[in-house]
């Protein structure tokens, strides 16, 4: 069994940090469970370019409001407490958070720990 508080990682490496973001990694392939899951924060204001290449994808809106907009449909979907979205085509996306946004993030592959968006916006495959 593992237990972790918000409090446990903050501050430490399993804390990771981009210019409108931040994520707290809770669970990664480390654990060996299959997934990952990050508590992630979205600066209020921003307009972000995100496209997960390599990993599905599942968000839960805990805090703030926001959108999603599919760059391959150009389908927007407001976000807000209680929405729940899933990457499951690897789509590239544009998150704009109108407030402060608080997500709980699941990827498959797990993610390592240090993966921070590349260039084009996704994370690389790493691996331990």
């Amino acid at each position: 069994m593992i237990v972790k508080s918000l409090e446990d990682i903050k501050g430490t490496k399993d804390e990771t940090s981009g210019e409108n973001w931040t994520s707290r990694r809770f669970i990664l392939s480390k654990e060996k469970v299959g997934f990952s899951m990050n508590d992630t924060i979205i600066k209020a204001g921003t307009d972000n370019f995100f496209w997960y290449k390599n990993h599905i994808e599942a968000v839960y809106c805990i805090e703030g409001e926001g959108e999603i907009e599919s760059l391959e449909t150009g389908d927007v979907f407001q976000l807000k407490p209680g929405t729940m979205y899933l990457l499951n085509d690897y789509e590239k996306h544009r998150l704009r958070a109108r407030t402060q946004m608080r997500m709980v993030c699941v990827f498959n592959p797990p993610l390592v720990g240090t993966e921070t968006h590349n260039e084009e916006g996704y994370y690389p495959l790493l691996t331990e």
